[in-house]
């Protein structure tokens, strides 16, 4: 999205689960490289893109913007990805390869405290629970069309990450039709002129 956003034209390549080809001194994806200069982590992703490339509207728009997106990608990470996982977690393993799925089972187990079935098992209440922690969302999304406030920005497409997650690995709906974040949800799915809708999920295997 942020390669959309910035008029930038990749080539993906994808990854799986236990595969041994990042390069080096890298254990986790996304990874960018450009150049022959090799860049981790989402958010480093998006600076750089901002950083290097003037052709498409800003990311951040400035510093402030920057520090918003930071806090954010923080909350993402540490609130909404980990609260949105248990539900998320047998899904995600029908899709990895039959020969990392120890792999995935092991680490996942170990991080959840419990097997992947009894996580699975209160799915229900997890998704409400998730959708109790998008009230900050929510609250802004009911009066703005996005995060970012007229336009997209960054701040949007890092929680739109988790939306696009659990869509693409057939998961339950994160929030119900007339909840404003579905709108909001939409609203990304339909920006660049549908990719987010193109992304291959679990029900195209």
């Amino acid at each position: 999205m942020a390669l959309a956003h910035k008029g930038v034209d990749a080539r993906t390549v994808g990854w799986h689960f236990g595969e041994k080809r990042l390069p080096a001194g890298l254990n986790r994806v996304p990874v960018l490289v450009d150049d022959g200069e090799v860049i981790g982590d989402s958010t480093e992703i998006a600076l750089h893109l901002e950083n290097k490339y003037h052709n498409g509207p800003s990311l951040f728009g400035g510093d402030g913007g920057e520090v918003h997106a930071r806090f954010v990608v923080a909350w993402a990470d540490t609130v909404l990805h980990p609260m949105l996982f248990p539900a998320l977690a047998l899904d995600v393993l029908a899709q990895v390869k039959p020969e990392a799925e120890s792999y995935f089972r092991q680490t996942r187990e170990a991080r959840l405290g419990t097997t992947l079935e009894r996580a699975a098992a209160s799915k229900a209440e997890q998704v409400e629970t998730v959708r109790a922690v998008l009230a900050p969302v929510r609250h802004v999304v009911e009066k703005r069309e996005y995060l970012g406030g007229d336009e997209p920005s960054y701040a949007d497409y890092a929680v739109f990450g988790a939306f696009q997650w659990a869509r693409c690995v057939g998961g339950p709906e994160v929030v119900g039709a007339t909840d404003p974040v579905h709108a909001w949800q939409e609203r990304m799915l339909d920006l660049f002129d549908g990719l987010a809708r193109e992304a291959k999920t679990a029900k195209d295997n």
